[in-house]
């Protein structure tokens, strides 16, 4: 049954009220399957399922995106994993579908942030998918269908609550768009940019080499930035962002960030972070927040002795020296910037986090300077010649 208007809970916040959504040119490519959507809801939905759409369209592969307050926690396209990884994820001994493997990549690449996510899957949602949602802590899933069994599984979580969106994935919105703000209104064309291998056509650095793998994860990494609040940045390798860095106002320190995100994903796969032995009966929420206290340098004795409690036996901390040594194997990282890098800072933290690869906008006032950086590092540096910004 197609309508031109929901009934939202509320808008941003509980106390904004008269909240809906709805179509004044026709029916909406929307439809509420199970549960009672909110403002956020939809504002995360509507984003991250153009993000894989446009995954999928780019690559032919079944894509997954973890999205939390406008900005994806995670993407990814499917590419099979090592046990190494299913065990940092925490699907180890579960039989996964492509589809359910990139949703697993795609919330495995931040764990902390993806908690109480809105998941978004490029195609019809099976029986592998659905279970595998189903035992995370999720708000939300947003795809162009289901099948009965998946359908039924996802309808019993969260006590018959869970929020299940099915959008019509052949939906063409009208090329102008509009806001409100402040009582005004602002309008502009939508970003309709095709991003495809025409992207990586202007290599400007010595090393020229750019093999399939990293064009590959290049579109998951601007594909993604598409969707992200600017100023970003995105680490991608394999398939999947590993780092994203969102909504600062440096981009500096949009790449710290971000590369502080991937140095982690890759530090969980660490032999102690795989081996960690807890306490029976913590959950796999409590487990990602004991790893990730696991990594910090230095806890103060309140926060040491709560750690402790998450074990059955404590395991060792890694001091700087070997986390150093153990990040020295990430290698082959393509990065993206949704706009022009203004300074060669940016790589020289890219540097540290495995990037091999970088795909940025050109036309800075220091290109020369960024250039040199890439090349003082062996990097393949394209020019993309677009900006993504997303606001």
């Amino acid at each position: 049954m197609t309508t031109q208007e929901i009934a939202l809970r509320y808008g941003m916040n509980p106390h904004q009220k008269q909240a809906k959504l709805y179509n004044e040119h026709g029916e909406l490519p929307l439809t509420v399957l199970n549960g009672d959507p909110g403002f956020i809801n939809l504002l995360d939905a509507l984003n991250s399922f153009q993000l894989v759409r446009e995954l999928r369209q780019a690559t032919g592969l079944p894509a997954a995106a973890s999205f939390k307050h406008v900005s994806p926690a995670g993407a990814a396209v499917y590419a099979p994993m090592s046990e190494e990884l299913k065990k940092a994820y925490f699907v180890e001994g579960l039989e996964l579908s492509e589809l359910a493997t990139a949703y697993a990549r795609a919330r495995g690449a931040d764990r902390m942030s993806s908690f109480g996510d809105c998941a978004a899957l490029s195609d019809i949602v099976d029986a592998s998918t659905a279970t595998l949602l189903k035992r995370e802590v999720s708000d939300l899933v947003v795809a162009p269908g289901y099948t009965p069994e998946a359908l039924e599984i996802l309808k019993a979580k969260k006590n018959g609550g869970f929020l299940i969106l099915q959008i019509d994935p052949d939906y063409t919105p009208d090329p102008i768009e509009r806001r409100n703000l402040f009582g005004l209104t602002l309008q502009q064309e939508r970003n309709n940019g095709i991003l495809d291998n025409s992207a990586f056509e202007k290599i400007v650095t010595e090393n020229k080499e750019l093999p399939e793998s990293a064009k590959r994860d290049m579109l998951v990494a601007l594909i993604t930035l598409k969707y992200t609040q600017s100023n970003s940045i995105c680490y991608a390798l394999d398939g999947q962002t590993i780092g994203i860095g969102a909504g600062q106002q440096s981009r500096i320190h949009c790449t710290r960030l971000a590369g502080d995100k991937a140095d982690r994903w890759y530090l969980r796969q660490h032999p102690i972070a795989l081996n960690m032995q807890f306490r029976p009966g913590l959950a796999r929420p409590e487990k990602n927040n004991a790893i990730d206290l696991w990594l910090e340098d230095e806890l103060t004795p309140v926060e040491e002795a709560s750690w402790k409690e998450s074990f059955s036996e404590v395991p060792r901390r890694l001091t700087r020296e070997e986390k150093r040594e153990w990040l020295k194997g990430l290698s082959g990282v393509s990065y993206g910037s949704d706009a022009f890098l203004p300074f060669r800072d940016n790589l020289d933290r890219a540097s540290r986090s495995g990037v091999k690869y970088v795909i940025q906008a050109g036309s800075s006032l220091r290109d020369e300077e960024v250039v040199q950086a890439a090349n003082d590092y062996n990097m393949v540096m394209v020019y993309s010649g677009v900006r993504l910004f997303h606001h």
